[in-house]
């Protein structure tokens, strides 16, 4: 049972996340408006449109944000125990410096549990929606990629042809067992090839043991075939690669199409760990804020302090990104990657906290 002193400490610590989340909003919104009305500024579209999609994009910046808000709300929470004698108050309760810290990042710990299973799968509905509602108003409706149980599926759009592409199988730059429909601009079948292989490094493919199939013409056999796309190998990963707009069990859905597929799982893995790792890195950053607060509590510019904070949170951010992408790139095996940050985090904190604890 929670004790009236854990209360008290986890209410007061709540309401500073809370606050400086809404600051946080408040900035995001702001600087996330302006961005989609220069987005929507040749289009002639009314200011309802910027104002909805800002709506539906600032969940996931939040979500993005996070860590960083944790760590300015526990040194506020500290700032204000500190101004307000409430740490001796706590002490009076019998609350070492360590137990205070052990409330507040427990809870932390928690709060980044329920955070993923109900925020993010709710940032990532609003994500895709934004994502679906911002397409209409770009070229990219011409072009599209998705992977399903089915393989690789591309609609394409060239000056002569609509192209409708599927491949069986992706591997790096190479799609094999692919069949394109040629349609016209009102959707009729002109002509179908079909392709054991075909290398997508860039724009103009080159397929290999092709048949053309054409109702006007005999068929045609080919070797080697060059083939103009709109598409290559990176423009396919970024139309599909955007994970932030999938939940967790869309994501492990489409881990298991990317297998059969045969192409790398690699980053979504690593997108998968990056979620579930989450709350240690709320943990992190609150014993992170609290050990800096504790060490800089005698310092007359607390200021300073909280400055020093967001800049170790910058660092930290980079460590973590730096780590994951040796992992995706395969220099790391991929749990190595995501977890080695955390526990050198964990082992410097571990040290800053002796030194708390005998303040």
């Amino acid at each position: 049972m929670i004790k009236i002193y854990q209360r008290n400490i986890i209410y007061s610590y709540l309401k500073n996340i809370i606050t400086v989340t809404i600051v946080f909003l408040s900035l995001s919104f702001f600087l996330n408006i302006l961005e989609e009305i220069k987005f929507f500024k040749n289009t002639g579209a009314s200011i309802q449109y910027p104002i909805f999609l800002t709506f539906l994009n600032l969940p996931s910046i939040i979500y993005e944000l996070f860590p960083f808000i944790i760590l300015i709300s526990t040194q506020l929470f500290f700032l204000n125990a500190f101004n307000n004698s409430e740490i001796i108050i706590y002490k009076n309760f019998g609350l070492s410096n360590l137990n205070i810290i052990k409330i507040i990042s427990l809870f932390t710990f928690i709060f980044g549990i329920f955070f993923i299973i109900c925020f993010y799968t709710f940032s990532a509905e609003l994500k895709h929606s934004y994502l679906s509602f911002k397409n209409k108003f770009t070229d990219d409706n011409k072009y599209l990629a998705v992977i399903n149980e089915n393989g690789l599926w591309i609609k394409d759009e060239t000056k002569n042809y609509i192209n409708i592409i599927n491949a069986e199988q992706f591997k790096n730059d190479l799609i094999e067992n692919i069949t394109i429909a040629q349609l016209d601009n009102n959707f009729d079948l002109v002509r179908t090839l079909t392709a054991k292989s075909a290398n997508i490094d860039n724009n103009n493919w080159k397929l290999f043991n092709v048949k053309i199939h054409n109702s006007k013409k005999p068929k045609e056999n080919y070797e080697k075939y060059e083939f103009f796309s709109n598409f290559d190998r990176s423009r396919i990963n970024s139309l599909f690669s955007n994970l932030s707009s999938q939940n967790l069990y869309e994501l492990s859905i489409l881990m298991k199409d990317y297998k059969k597929l045969g192409y790398s799982t690699l980053e979504i893995k690593g997108y998968i760990y990056k979620i579930i790792s989450l709350p240690f890195y709320l943990m992190i950053m609150t014993l992170i804020g609290s050990i800096l607060m504790y060490n800089g509590k005698y310092n007359s510019s607390k200021i300073v302090v909280i400055i020093i904070g967001i800049i170790v949170s910058v660092l930290i951010y980079y460590l973590i990104y730096f780590s994951n992408l040796l992992g995706t790139n395969e220099n790391l095996p991929l749990i190595i990657s995501t977890g080695l940050p955390f526990v050198l985090l964990f082992l410097a904190s571990s040290i800053g906290l002796v030194s708390v604890n005998e303040k």
